[in-house]
């Protein structure tokens, strides 16, 4: 079953269960999906779904810094239950001391670790870790380790 069936599934569970919280999240997502495969013309694969899914989890997640900013507490929660629901859907991330052990070998394999590097090298950890770590903290582990150096 594809992860775009899989949400599929979950959409026709969460209506016989009533679960209208996750109904709403689900049928959101699957908004998004539909949408990206009429732009694309032909069915998501997984690589797509997942991208989209990302898409998805960046927006509600800048959309809870923003009620958290305001005070929208009953907005903010509503959020943190969407960004939680949709990371189920996501592959699980790599840990702390995996990404600085990939981050440490493409900072090896640079010609200098400097500052000015940290686009490059966050091109290529990203490439490396093909969606396993999120690209912020990246970004973090990158600057932590050439300030440490």
């Amino acid at each position: 079953m594809s992860l775009y069936e899989k949400i599929q599934s979950d959409i026709k569970i969460a209506m016989k269960a009533k679960d209208m919280q996750t109904l709403d999240a689900l049928r959101m997502l699957y908004a998004s999906l539909k949408n990206k495969a009429i732009e694309m013309r032909h069915e998501l694969e997984d690589a797509d779904t997942l991208a989209v899914i990302k898409s998805d989890l960046k927006k509600i997640e800048d959309s809870l810094e923003s009620f958290v900013a305001g005070g929208r507490e009953d907005l903010a929660q509503k959020a943190r239950n969407e960004i939680s629901l949709l990371r189920a859907y996501l592959p699980e991330q790599m840990n702390d001391a995996q990404l600085e052990a990939a981050v440490k070998k493409v900072i090896d394999n640079l010609e200098e670790g400097s500052v000015g590097n940290i686009g490059k090298a966050i091109g290529a950890v990203m490439a490396d870790v093909k969606g396993l770590a999120d690209g912020k903290r990246v970004r973090e582990m990158i600057e932590k380790i050439i300030k440490g150096d």
